[in-house]
């Protein structure tokens, strides 16, 4: 087999006294050499196949160990955001907890880190509709668990949002306050007060 470097000094220039003169071959190509360069070309793009499947595998094994740090580390800083007098910046961290509420021990995990009593803190304290939806979209999520909602019931939650005004532009508002009821409601909490 013809190694690559002299298949290529048959078909590049050559360099006599600064003239360049290209080499030529005066028969043509043999099969033996066609076969030899597709046999190289086939060589290439399987060695270039297994350095981008080495790459995925790593890029998948390191995005397996880091992102479940990031995804514990986003969710204090959407807690965090609630603190913010900003109501913009309330939005976006109670946006962001309705979108980690996806499972139980995720939204347990927003409970520990003090999540519902500030969406409960927001829902009380905002002043326009929009951060008021925010915020009840994300306890509408957390409320998905039996233990979240026990922590919500705990927290003085139902008068919360029962005191939340209603809009008359955003019809979510009284959906999410319904959802939220009902919730309590089938759980036997008692919704009179």
């Amino acid at each position: 087999m013809r190694t690559l470097a002299a298949h290529l000094s048959n078909y590049l220039f050559r360099t006599r006294n600064g003239v360049k003169i290209q080499s030529r071959k005066f028969s043509s190509p043999s099969v033996k050499d066609q076969l030899t360069a597709e046999e190289e070309l086939e060589a290439q793009e399987k060695a270039g196949w297994l350095l981008k499947t080495i790459f995925f595998v790593t890029a998948g094994v390191a995005g397996y160990h880091f992102f479940p740090y990031m995804g514990d580390n986003l969710m204090q800083q959407s807690v965090a955001l609630l603190r913010v007098k900003d109501p913009l910046f309330k939005r976006m961290g109670a946006s962001r907890l309705a979108r980690f509420a996806a499972d139980d021990e995720r939204r347990m995990k927003i409970v520990e880190m003090g999540g519902v009593q500030e969406l409960l803190n927001v829902l009380s304290t905002a002043k326009d509709d929009r951060t008021r939806k925010e915020a009840l979209n994300a306890l509408a999520a957390l409320s998905q668990s039996d233990e979240v909602l026990a922590s919500l019931h705990r927290a003085g939650a139902i008068s919360i949002i029962k005191s939340a005004p209603n809009s008359l532009e955003d019809a979510d508002i009284e959906r999410f306050k319904l959802s939220l009821m009902k919730r309590f409601q089938d759980l036997k909490y008692d919704v009179s007060s």
